[in-house]
């Protein structure tokens, strides 16, 4: 999970302000958490600790209203309707369901009680189907890197499954790709148009750096890309001790502390 927030962390800056490179500095004193995190960590916990996942999103929302950056304008209106009572989906493809699915991709035994989580995390808000199958994709991408998969062997396996086109480059990305998706064809904060590519930074890169870094680079939706790409590459190499100290040293201590039991009570690999 920590490589979900560290993405989410070093694309916070970069959200509204794409940069176009691989060269940045990669904790800027600028830099911090999002929804992405919290939303990330509010997974955490109800793998941990079990019931409906909707009352985790909503208590860390209410909980952690002001982040930098901001929650989702249908999220928002979300938790206003919940707070009433009235705890329904609102059919949204967006690719929040993606961001915050990270902890299900290590969370089990079997893809298919993988898939069958990252479902239940996706639909109690994101309910569509292209929103339920950007947050089963990178849960998936998670489970098989865990397990060994070859980035290669993941790339089939999701265009396969999911039929997203995994084919270019980053570099070929790069300038083709914005918040309009690629060639501004799908909105970028979409699941459709931002989780394949997302995916593809992690797959492409040669560590956990060059895979933040290929997120951040490709602009659009920054800090939800960084944190897709991020909780993959997480399970594809590892994260440096000096990242995840100085991204936990970054959350408030309630949120550090679900991180580490989520950590210790899951397998390394």
């Amino acid at each position: 999970m920590i490589g979900a927030i560290i993405g989410d962390i070093v694309g916070s800056i970069y959200e509204f302000d794409n940069i176009k490179s691989k060269e940045f500095e990669f904790f800027d004193d600028r830099m911090c958490y999002t929804d992405d995190s919290i939303l990330t960590i509010a997974t955490a916990d109800w793998l941990l600790n079990g019931g409906d996942a909707a009352k985790y999103y909503l208590r860390y929302a209410n909980d952690y209203p002001h982040p930098m950056g901001s929650y989702g304008t249908r999220f928002v209106s979300w938790v206003h309707r919940a707070n009433q009572g009235i705890i329904e989906p609102y059919n949204s493809c967006g690719n929040g369901s993606a961001m915050r699915v990270g902890p299900v991709g290590w969370a089990f035994d079997s893809e298919q009680a993988t898939l069958d989580a990252a479902k239940q995390s996706a639909e109690c808000t994101h309910n569509h189907p292209e929103g339920i199958k950007g947050a089963q994709a990178t849960a998936l991408c998670i489970y098989l890197a865990r397990h060994g998969a070859s980035p290669q062997v993941i790339k089939e396996r999701i265009e396969k499954d999911y039929g997203y086109d995994l084919s270019l480059t980053i570099d070929e990305m790069r300038p083709r790709y914005s918040w309009r998706g690629l060639d501004g064809m799908i909105d970028g904060g979409t699941c459709q148009g931002s989780v394949p590519q997302a995916i593809a930074c992690a797959l492409q890169a040669t560590g956990f750096e060059d895979a933040i870094r290929n997120a951040i680079s490709i602009g659009g939706d920054s800090d939800t890309i960084g944190c897709i790409t991020g909780s993959i590459a997480q399970a594809m190499f590892d994260v440096p001790q000096s990242m995840h100290d100085k991204a936990l040293a970054l959350l408030p201590e309630q949120l550090r502390n679900v991180v580490m039991q989520f950590t210790l009570a899951m397998p390394s690999r």
